[in-house]
């Protein structure tokens, strides 16, 4: 029951942060004319910390902790007959231990969590908005991700142990949507804390937060700083700078994205829902 409890107080967190914080404008680095490569180096190491904090919090909170009650709402749903059978995951249905759940949260917030940040950083400008570019951006998830690879994989067997399917449907769908807001939330109020970083005492302090995920998830920082390294050299390519931060970007980015989401399954992604929560 404490664990449970944890788990709750960790999503209200979350929920909380991204009500909270969600009206707040994204506050990025002024724009320069003369973008030099020691610049560029700065700007993306704002976002790569700005990503870091807000993917491993969002992430810890709401699909960690979120996705571990679903689970635990799930398996006293089944009923009797239910409990003691093994899932995919190779976990038994109505075992709740401490390791276990952590392990769960920890590992489901840092690496779903993380990367999930960076492309809400990526898609920030298609997006409405506040807090409904959240809810947006949530659902986005559900649908492109969320119904190809895992919570709600037409084929995932455990929807044939646990259950009702409706209520699967319903509580993963929630927990895509506070994760949106929570990310959301998050990177708009690290965005107006985080400064660029300089060699000053106070800005090394501040990106001290960012120490802890880069470590933990040092795979993921790893591509970080893959990906760091081809921005910033494409950012010497002037006619591409100037592109991207240009209206017609954002208009043509919106577009693709609608785009991007139909394309990868709108209709399947409905038809796996429905034959889930028919289950």
């Amino acid at each position: 029951m404490a664990v449970m409890v944890a788990c709750a107080l960790l999503l209200l967190t979350g929920l909380a942060a991204g009500i909270r914080w969600g009206g707040r404008p994204f506050t990025p680095p002024e724009p320069v004319a003369d973008l030099t490569v020691a610049e560029a180096a700065r700007r993306y190491v704002w976002y790569a910390a700005i990503a870091l904090v807000a993917g491993m919090s969002a992430g810890i909170l709401v699909v960690g902790a979120g996705g571990r009650l679903v689970m635990r709402l799930l398996a006293v749903t089944a009923g009797p007959d239910a409990q003691g059978l093994v899932t995919e995951a190779e976990e038994v249905v109505g075992r709740v231990s401490v390791d276990g759940t952590i392990g769960f949260v920890l590992f489901n917030g840092m690496f779903f969590g993380i990367p999930a940040a960076v492309l809400f950083l990526v898609v920030r400008r298609f997006l409405p908005a506040g807090r409904v570019g959240g809810v947006v951006f949530g659902a986005g998830l559900l649908v492109v991700f969320g119904t190809t690879l895992d919570p709600l994989r037409r084929d995932n067997p455990d929807f044939d142990i646990v259950g009702p399917g409706w209520v699967a449907v319903l509580a993963f769908g929630a927990v895509a949507i506070v994760f949106g807001l929570a990310v959301e939330g998050t990177t708009c109020r690290l965005s107006s804390w985080l400064p660029l970083l300089t060699s000053s005492l106070r800005d090394l302090v501040h990106y001290g937060v960012a120490v802890p995920p880069a470590f933990v998830a040092l795979p993921v920082t790893l591509a970080l700083l893959l990906v760091g390294a081809v921005t910033v050299l494409a950012t010497r390519w002037r006619a591409l700078v100037a592109v991207v931060r240009s209206h017609g970007w954002v208009v043509a980015g919106r577009v693709l994205t609608v785009g991007v989401v139909v394309a990868a399954g709108l209709t399947g992604a409905i038809a796996g829902v429905v034959d889930i929560a028919a289950r």
